[in-house]
């Protein structure tokens, strides 16, 4: 099935309910990762919300449009269903996960020039927590741009707002997480 595309699994799956665990497969991972970045939750609750993904995704599969990618359509309710989480745990404390399948340094793209020196010096967890300080707004773009390789177009379909404003957001994101690695990166 890897050389399917997404549409021609999503058509398969119109057709046959049991094609859609070819999707599952695909996004499985990605996805769970991605709700880790940017909550810093338990797997538990993470797995929790990748099923209410998955339900979600599959209710509404009649409704996506091939114009769109479907990664993005995904990624979409994903962090809808991020947020919808959030709002429910108001009082949830934002954690690091001491999850050793998430390793800052597998995840972080080598082109990234953003804190380059830092992240070389500091380690994963000091790095993940200084994401977490970031404003939501600045935190959601760096993620989908440098840990999940999103281009602008991307996160502007995912978040729902303009190319040049997710521009503006990972511009001033990078400069706030520099700033803040200088801050709490180093001793």
């Amino acid at each position: 099935m890897k050389e399917r595309t997404d549409w021609q699994i999503v058509q398969d799956t119109l057709d046959d309910i049991e094609n859609y665990k070819y999707i599952v497969e695909r996004y499985e991972h990605r996805l769970l990762l991605y709700i880790k970045r940017i909550l810093y939750i338990n797997n538990e609750d993470a797995q929790d919300i990748l099923q209410e993904v998955f339900i979600k995704a599959y209710r509404n599969l009649n409704s996506y449009n091939p114009k769109y990618k479907f990664s993005n359509w995904i990624y979409r309710i994903t962090h809808n269903e991020s947020v919808n989480f959030l709002r429910k745990n108001k009082n949830l404390r934002k954690n690091i996960p001491n999850d050793p399948n998430i390793d800052i340094f597998e995840t972080v793209p080598s082109h990234i020039d953003i804190e380059k020196e830092s992240i070389e010096e500091s380690d994963k967890d000091e790095i993940l927590s200084v994401i977490s300080k970031l404003d939501k707004k600045y935190k959601d773009v760096l993620i989908l741009k440098y840990l999940e390789e999103k281009d602008y177009n991307e996160i502007s379909e995912i978040l729902h707002i303009s190319s040049g404003t997710v521009g503006s957001l990972i511009s001033r994101g990078k400069i706030k997480l520099k700033n803040l690695l200088e801050k709490y990166g180093k001793d």
